[in-house]
């Protein structure tokens, strides 16, 4: 089928070939006159860490989801076969799909004689005209919906290559025939169609149930003292930075899973942990409203109503007059802790640079270590859910991992510490 595929891809960095892997791929398919016949798009699972999130937006809770490259692979070569490979800077796009395909073993015919660039192709035409994409765009009165969306990129870029054929490109950017006959005629290797679907960004949300809804509506036994303690600490660690991650969800559904903890045991779980995160809340005898919003924000993360966590707030010991102290007590054994002279490792491409978070972290008593050892207390990453082998090290050692946000509350909550010498509580 002869005609144009013009291509977006999201990645990982500036460099294929090298650690950089594609994020997201969009082929939107062209006929000869300018005419969009069809779209397709994935996010890819680039089994690292997604880089500049800032840039692309792809959340990895989205991205575990999604297929790698040799999933689809075949998909991806049927959709490019015989058509001109096109993009907005498309040495770019080309040179990631081509080390995509080489990284799964095989070598595709995606060359610069085969590729038309709608950033040269628009300087010919439109010397005055932008040559940004987004600027490209709004010169010739294309809508692009979403910058650094793959299919948002590649649908606009393909409005672009249909302007500027209709302006005549075929007759003034030089070779344009020869470089669309030479795609056309070049064959490509044979790769194997698998039934790997596509994946949208967002499908985390759709597919991701709190972890209370994954759980059995009973348990066939009492919870022990062990599997309550055990329970609550990794609840503690869960609510560190005030988020649960999608691998935090998945680990408590699956520990409850593994030690018959049913909903209602968990739900009463989290009224205990409450009333001790209320007693704490309580200790100098004041509650002020930033304080009252972060307990609040909790409960609503572990599925309590507001109705109850206000009457927890407020009576902080409970209906029992020995229940609250038995929680404070259990609590203070269960909540995460830090002191100085704890590892703390660094991973993912942060808003921050890298060495602004580890010179913080050293002012507050933390050590930053390159490498996560059975040692390490805490792993930072510029996503919770990160992909990272740092990340998913830390996972199977059972090593907390923070976002950025909750680094920081944990470095506020070290520079509030009265005895910078013993350990930190965070609540």
């Amino acid at each position: 089928m002869t005609g144009y595929a013009v291509v977006d891809v999201e990645t990982t960095g500036l460099f294929p070939g090298g650690s950089d892997r594609i994020a997201e791929i969009a082929i939107v398919q062209v006929d000869s006159d300018g005419q969009i016949e069809g779209t397709w798009t994935t996010l890819v699972n680039p089994g690292r860490d997604l880089g500049p999130q800032q840039i692309h937006g792809i959340s990895a809770s989205d991205a575990r989801y999604a297929p790698a490259f040799g999933d689809v692979a075949g998909i991806v070569a049927e959709l490019l076969r015989g058509r001109t490979f096109v993009a907005h800077n498309a040495q770019f796009d080309r040179r990631f799909v081509w080390h995509a395909f080489a990284e799964v073993g095989y070598d595709v015919p995606l060359i610069a004689p085969t590729t038309l660039c709608t950033m040269r192709t628009g300087a010919q035409l439109f010397p005055t005209a932008p040559r940004s994409l987004a600027g490209a765009c709004f010169h010739h009165g294309v809508t692009l919906d979403s910058a650094h969306e793959a299919l948002s990129d590649a649908r606009a870029a393909a409005e672009l290559l249909g302007i500027y054929l209709a302006h005549g490109a075929r007759n003034v950017v030089p070779d344009w025939d020869d470089v669309v006959e030479l795609a056309a005629t070049t064959p490509w290797p044979m790769i194997p169609v698998t039934g790997a679907a596509p994946v949208r960004r967002g499908v985390a949300t759709e597919r991701d149930a709190h972890f209370l809804a994954r759980l059995a509506t009973a348990c066939t036994s009492p919870v022990t003292t062990w599997e309550k303690e055990k329970y609550l600490q990794l609840v503690d660690r869960a609510l560190l930075d005030r988020h649960i991650s999608a691998r935090e969800h998945d680990q408590l559904a699956e520990f409850c899973a593994q030690v018959g903890i049913g909903r209602a045991d968990a739900e009463a779980l989290h009224r205990e942990y409450l009333t001790g995160l209320a007693a704490v809340a309580w200790t100098d005898g004041t509650l002020d409203p930033t304080e009252a919003a972060d307990f609040l924000a909790v409960a609503g993360m572990l599925d309590v109503s507001e109705a109850d966590a206000q009457d927890i707030l407020e009576s902080p010991q409970g209906a029992d007059p020995n229940a609250g102290s038995a929680s404070a007590t259990d609590q203070g054994s269960s909540r995460f802790t830090l002191a100085p002279g704890d590892l703390v490792v660094f991973t993912g491409a942060m808003d921050e640079p890298r060495d602004v978070w580890e010179r913080r972290a050293r002012a507050a008593g933390l050590v930053p270590h390159p490498a996560v050892t059975k040692k390490v207390r805490l792993v930072v990453a510029a996503d919770p859910d990160s992909m990272s082998g740092k990340a998913r090290k830390a996972e199977s050692y059972g090593i907390t991992v923070v976002g950025e946000t909750g680094f920081v509350r944990i470095l506020d909550k070290l520079a509030r510490s009265a005895r910078p010498a013993a350990g930190i509580t965070t609540p």
